[in-house]
């Protein structure tokens, strides 16, 4: 496996693109081609003791977050955790710089990649532990990790024919990059890794515009960085088993509606920073959040308005500051661009 982060692996037109979502909102832009927007939580009867997005965050956090959490909320919300990195990593000391990265993960054997992929979401390159460092010391303000993007403005291409079917994949039409290329390689390092580890765990994905594509950061509460990825984005319309028309985004689709629809939440969270010195509480993490029928997500977390698509909404989780894509562009995989919208 080639080092996820070096300039080879990183496709000759990249261009991470970021464009703003400066208010709460829903999980996919605000058109027909999008499912229904969250309003407020569900309905659902659920027990005295019912989970939310907040228990999840305290069970990947620090022990003492995690000891808060209802035991058995705890216990069923763990029972679907499905971890692409393995949790409760034993390294602490950071990465300081792209170059000390490839430098120490070049200096390994190919077969030991898996572990120094994983060291990538336990302790990330300075640039991402930078932002962490900015949100939780602002207190969550979105404007700390606003004001690392370049000015400059690019607007988003046609992306597999979306034009032609007045498909509208993000929130607006135009985007941004990180001003440190590091951070911009970084989130294209995201997308593959779920990619190529979703298998392993049920969740069979492709990098088109149907399937897997786009991502939702946000600062937690706790001031806590992370992304909530969305896959099985746009489903094949199938008047058995998926008989919902999505609107124009949808039209063309292959993804059929099957049990990895279960998977479609993916979380990344960055480390979390200490409140009393410079060190970190608790490391990366990286998980596919099981919504299965008679699961606690589906019951608690999942709106029952919408739990035939298992969406997670990113609100739930904190203050929305920016969405993430990652779009294809041309006929070659070369031509495949991250834009955050």
């Amino acid at each position: 496996m080639v080092n996820p982060l070096s300039s080879s692996s990183l496709p000759l037109k990249f261009a991470f693109i970021l464009s703003f979502s400066l208010t709460a909102a829903s999980s996919s832009p605000t058109t027909p081609n999008s499912f229904p927007i969250r309003k407020f939580n569900s309905d659902k009867p659920s027990p005295s003791a019912s989970a939310t997005a907040g228990d999840i965050l305290s069970l990947l956090g620090t022990p003492q977050q995690a000891s808060s959490v209802d035991p058995q909320v705890a216990a069923e919300l763990k029972s679907c955790f499905k971890f692409l990195v393995p949790f409760n990593p034993n390294t602490n000391r950071p990465i300081q710089s792209l170059t000390d990265l490839r430098i120490r993960l070049n200096s390994k054997r190919r077969c030991d990649s898996l572990s120094h992929e994983n060291e990538l979401v336990w302790s990330p390159p300075a640039s991402v532990l930078e932002i962490a460092r900015l949100a939780f010391d602002s207190g969550g303000d979105p404007g700390s990790i606003q004001r690392t993007l370049d000015p400059t403005i690019i607007y988003v291409p046609d992306v597999e024919g979306s034009n032609e079917n007045r498909c509208e994949l993000t929130r607006t039409p135009y985007g941004r990059r990180f001003i440190n290329e590091e951070l911009n390689s970084y989130m294209e390092f995201l997308f593959k890794l779920i990619t190529e580890r979703g298998a392993k765990v049920g969740l069979n994905v492709s990098l088109n515009r149907y399937d897997f594509f786009h991502g939702h950061l946000f600062i937690a509460a706790d001031g806590r960085v992370g992304i909530l990825f969305h896959a099985k984005e746009y489903p094949a319309y199938d008047k058995e088993v998926f008989p919902y028309n999505m609107g124009y985004c949808q039209k063309g689709s292959n993804v059929s509606y099957d049990d990895s629809m279960n998977l479609r939440n993916i979380l990344w969270l960055a480390p979390l920073p200490s409140n009393s010195t410079s060190d970190w509480s608790a490391p990366g993490a990286l998980v596919v959040l099981d919504a299965h029928p008679g699961g606690i997500i589906y019951r608690d977390i999942i709106p029952q308005y919408v739990n035939y698509a298992r969406t997670i909404y990113e609100e739930y989780f904190g203050e929305m500051v920016v969405d993430v894509n990652y779009l294809n562009v041309g006929a070659a995989e070369a031509d495949y661009q991250i834009f955050i919208c």
